[in-house]
């Protein structure tokens, strides 16, 4: 499911199949994070407001543990969507279907191994879809 989303995102469609447009594409890159129901991860569990590497993150509690979490640059400029799937349900090959994007087009996917941290204690795996160029994006 995760290639196939990868790889969907990565030609610049939706999971609906849409296409995005570049200018809808830059829109999306340069909004604020989004309100409603997404709260800032910093207010709902003991981490930082910033977290070098991945941004300021945002996410609806509900979507626990596995998200999206939005995450954002310094400037406010969505970077990536991140799930942190646990490695529990890997390893019972829960499927994640019909999984929501926090922004445009992916230009690269990034998958890490975490032992674990407030908000998600449990072993699990980061999967980063860069909406910029991660070696670019603001979030040192």
């Amino acid at each position: 499911m995760f290639y196939k989303l990868a790889i969907i995102l990565g030609l610049g469609l939706t999971p609906l199949g849409h296409t995005i447009t570049s200018a809808q594409a830059e829109n999306a890159a340069a909004m604020k994070p989004a309100g409603g129901n997404y709260k800032a991860v910093s207010d709902l569990v003991a981490l930082p407001n910033h977290i070098p590497g991945i941004g300021t993150l945002f996410v609806d509690p509900k979507t626990l543990p596995a998200g999206p979490f939005a995450a954002y640059d310094k400037s406010g400029k969505l970077v990536s969507t991140i799930y942190m799937v646990p490695l529990k349900d890997m390893q019972a090959k829960k499927k994640f279907a019909n999984l929501d994007v926090a922004g445009s087009a992916t230009k690269s996917v990034d998958m890490y191994y975490n032992a674990g941290h407030p908000g998600v204690d449990e072993p699990h795996y980061h999967i980063v879809l860069w909406h910029v160029d991660a070696m670019k994006a603001d979030v040192k």
